[in-house]
């Protein structure tokens, strides 16, 4: 990853060991607690949450205070921990995806997140409810309109800076700046203010997995105690904020959670991530108009330069051409460059082999070429052919479903442009039933597996992305 955590550390103030220890209530206690907290957001007419790296750690990202948490082991001399899969391709954790049913029941208003790993808003939480106070690593904002991009990669730079790519919002073009603060940098108003404003009108606020200890982020959940809310905290270490909450659970995030939902007598829906990539078709005729000189890129949606971290390289064939010589491309840009004659179509397979943390290996896409007929081209219903790859890979519990969603021709030079929406992830989430509520156990958990995948590879590990610095 871009930066190291010890480069970091230089900002941190030394808060004492509040934190470090874990705690875990006995069964019976906890049970007890998940029912209280259940009845209490069924009442809820406010209920805010306010998260922290505790519901990211089941998503193989480290937390920062735990016993193997990253400023704990520093602090011991001891190596970084590792991410069980590329910071990219983290899936949401039971506890996201508990919080968007919660988010569609019109029960959670509002999202506060200390966390920078884009979670929550890849889980399906809405922009406008979400505030990401410390900013996220897969975002860049415009400072002059104020768009923003959600990418499938990781932004190269942190602190507000310029990233390599322009607004591509119509006279605008303005370079984009990456949305992660460092130390220095203050929380952004367009964040605080929504989240002080529901605070300040929660009934309930829901604090997940923070230590509750770096301000001015931590003192958000009790803005809600002047309007007679309550806070509830569910983390494994005691935090500051301990004594003015109405409710503590120290156990599990994910393992609260799942007995709240059942309890509440809601599903918890399985994540389908979607990638997007493009097929780009450029050709230019010969001066005899006999052969034409083409090049075929496989790219990203976010522009030709931007990196495509879900494909590792590229095999192309050419069906019923002999003649025509087949190519591995392993290196980014993946492009192809040939000269072929005019009057002849041919049809190309595209083996896409996809990277670590994706739940199938491969993907083949046929690709017909005739450079004498014009591409048709069309814009189809992105939401609704979403909606029928995630229906379709829930019922058959598996990745790999792909569609095309769009095609364009562009006259100069002379470009088709085809993109595919494919299913690169499903992650399906213990079931909450009663007999695992009879079975509750802080000390004995363990997080299930919980990628459904289609043909399977062995996956690396990583070392956790340095822009998870911010405590959460």
């Amino acid at each position: 990853m871009s930066l190291g955590y010890a480069e970091k550390l230089s900002y941190i103030e030394d808060v004492g060991n509040v934190g470090m220890v874990e705690y875990f209530d006995p069964s019976h206690v906890l049970r007890e607690k998940i029912d209280q907290l259940a009845i209490m957001i069924k009442k809820s007419k406010h209920l805010v949450v306010f998260t922290g790296a505790g519901i990211s750690t089941s998503c193989g990202i480290p937390d920062f205070r735990g016993p193997k948490g990253i400023w704990t082991l520093q602090r011991e001399g001891k190596a970084l921990p590792e991410a069980s899969l590329p910071f990219h391709r983290a899936a949401p954790s039971l506890t996201h995806m508990a919080l968007v049913e919660l988010e569609k029941a019109g029960i959670l208003k509002f999202v506060i997140s200390q966390n920078v790993d884009g979670l929550h808003l890849r889980s399906g939480i809405p922009r406008e409810k979400l505030a990401e106070l410390h900013g996220n690593s897969f975002m860049e904002t415009c400072p002059s309109c104020g768009e923003e991009y959600f990418r499938d990669f990781e932004v190269e730079t942190i602190g507000l800076k310029e990233t390599s790519r322009r607004c591509s919002v119509a006279k605008c073009g303005t370079r984009l700046k990456d949305t992660v603060l460092d130390w220095e940098d203050a929380l952004p108003s367009k964040e605080m203010n929504p989240a002080e404003k529901h605070c300040k009108q929660a009934d309930i606020v829901l604090c997940l997995g923070t230590s509750l200890q770096i301000t001015p982020a931590c003192n958000l959940p009790l803005k809600a105690l002047r309007g007679g809310g309550k806070v509830v905290i569910v983390n494994l270490q005691k935090t500051p904020k301990d004594k003015k909450a109405s409710l503590v659970i120290h156990g599990f995030v994910d393992k609260v959670i799942a007995g709240v939902m059942d309890q509440l007598n809601m599903q918890i829906h399985p994540f389908v991530r979607i990638d997007l990539f493009q097929i780009i078709l450029v050709q230019a005729l010969s001066n005899d108009e006999r052969y034409v000189n083409w090049t075929l890129q496989v790219a990203s949606v976010h522009g030709q330069k931007a990196a495509l971290p879900f494909i590792e390289s590229v095999e192309i064939s050419f069906l019923d051409r002999e003649d025509y010589k087949a190519a591995i491309l392993d290196k980014q840009p993946f492009r192809l460059k040939r000269r072929t004659a005019y009057n002849k179509a041919f049809e190309m397979v595209l083996k896409l082999n996809f990277s670590d943390g994706c739940g199938c290996s491969s993907l083949e896409i046929d690709v017909p070429v005739d450079f004498k007929v014009s591409t048709d081209c069309f814009d189809f219903d992105k939401d609704y052919i979403f909606q029928k790859l995630r229906d379709k890979a829930v019922l058959e519990s598996r990745c790999g479903q792909n569609a095309v969603i769009e095609r364009k021709a562009i006259l100069t030079p002379r470009s088709d442009v085809t993109t595919y929406a494919i299913v690169t992830n499903v992650v399906q989430y213990s079931k909450t039933c009663k007999a695992a509520l009879d079975s509750l156990s802080n000390g004995d958990f363990k997080k299930r597996k919980a990628s459904v995948t289609g043909t399977g590879s062995s996956r690396k590990r990583s070392k956790v992305s340095s822009k998870c610095k911010r405590e959460c």
